[in-house]
């Protein structure tokens, strides 16, 4: 019998939670074996800005597995990592950009998960843009890596689908779960070799790009269902946000529906009971789901309660950002 793989992990995120978890099964741990794991340094996390290790780091700590978060990959943590003598680096949602000799150091390379059907959406979020843009089919490919942005050879994809009343939270957890299928068809090929990796289709390739709180605007001019997806794929962060006396009301679950009206795009047409509908520039953006500044993300009915909308108001509107692109976004430093 072969013997597993001997896998160091490298991710921040815990979208990789499943895999792990599958990785320490019978099934799994018969495939390959998770000797270390590298995640991003603690950070401050939420309104308290308290340092918390993340998902990745309490779950290796929790079975007992060293674990390095190094702020810059140095000549010496490659060499640590060397030292694990790992026959294949897995990869997903890391957080740093790795260097030709990094991707070498394990005995068959660094093979990433990337949250798209590839070529579509390379770049920092793949999920929320997808979503915002109104796909109804999103997927995790299993390719290997190289140093331009998300383009390498593509051994396997896992599908899913992407439902009218899902936001990025939903499709994120779909994608976390489809790594797992993904992963137990590409292992026993790998081990034995046969594993095949084809190129990307460089001329249907798209991108997207880190999102910015000032993303999570709306354009009341569009048609309702680009409204409702930039919603839905911008939640829970940026998450989309109108102004309404003098308050930033966030919106977390929409969809669009078809109707005929004469009133101004942006103006409130129905306030409750049970949702707020407003006129846009093709059908109506019915709001599901609303939250005031400190305060909880409420059904339309209960918000709508606390925090009366008259009817006849017209929201604000501002031009939506571009989230995606025939070439890659440039890369914007703080500071």
């Amino acid at each position: 019998m072969t013997a597993p793989l001997r896998i160091v992990f490298l991710g921040s995120d815990g979208i990789a939670l499943p895999l792990l978890d599958w990785l320490q099964t019978g099934e799994g741990r018969a495939l390959g074996q998770v000797v270390a794991v590298y995640t991003q340094p603690d950070r401050p996390v939420g309104r308290g800005q308290k340092v918390q290790a993340n998902a990745i780091k309490t779950w290796a700590l929790a079975h007992g597995l060293p674990v390095h978060q190094p702020e810059k990959l140095t000549d010496e943590t490659r060499t640590e990592l060397a030292a694990y003598g790992a026959d294949v680096g897995l990869v997903m949602a890391y957080g740093h950009i790795l260097k030709d000799a990094f991707i070498a150091t394990p005995r068959l390379g660094m093979l990433n998960f990337h949250a798209s059907l590839l070529p579509h959406y390379r770049g920092a979020s793949p999920i929320q843009t997808a979503v915002a843009c109104g796909e109804r089919e999103a997927g995790v490919s299993f390719m290997r890596i190289v140093r331009q942005l998300d383009a390498g050879p593509v051994a396997d994809v896992e599908r899913v689908p992407v439902a009218p009343d899902d936001t990025a939270i939903e499709v994120e957890q779909k994608l976390s779960a489809a790594c797992v299928p993904l992963l137990a068809r590409a292992f026993p090929k790998l081990i034995d070799g046969t594993l095949a990796f084809a190129p990307q289709d460089e001329r249907a390739a798209t991108f997207c790009r880190k999102l910015r709180k000032e993303d999570g605007v709306l354009d009341f001019a569009a048609p309702a269902p680009v409204l409702a997806a930039h919603i839905n794929g911008l939640f829970p962060w940026p998450a989309c946000s109108v102004e309404i006396d003098g308050q930033s009301v966030k919106f977390g679950l929409a969809e669009a529906a078809e109707a005929t009206t004469t009133a101004t795009p942006g103006s409130v047409v129905v306030a409750g009971p049970t949702t707020l509908q407003i006129a846009t520039g093709a059908g109506l953006l019915v709001v599901h789901r609303l939250q005031r500044p400190g305060g909880r993300m409420l059904p339309a009915s209960e918000f709508l309660r606390g925090f009366p909308i008259e009817q006849g108001r017209v929201l604000p509107s501002y031009a939506l950002p571009i989230l995606v692109s025939t070439k890659p976004f440039p890369i914007v430093r703080k500071g």
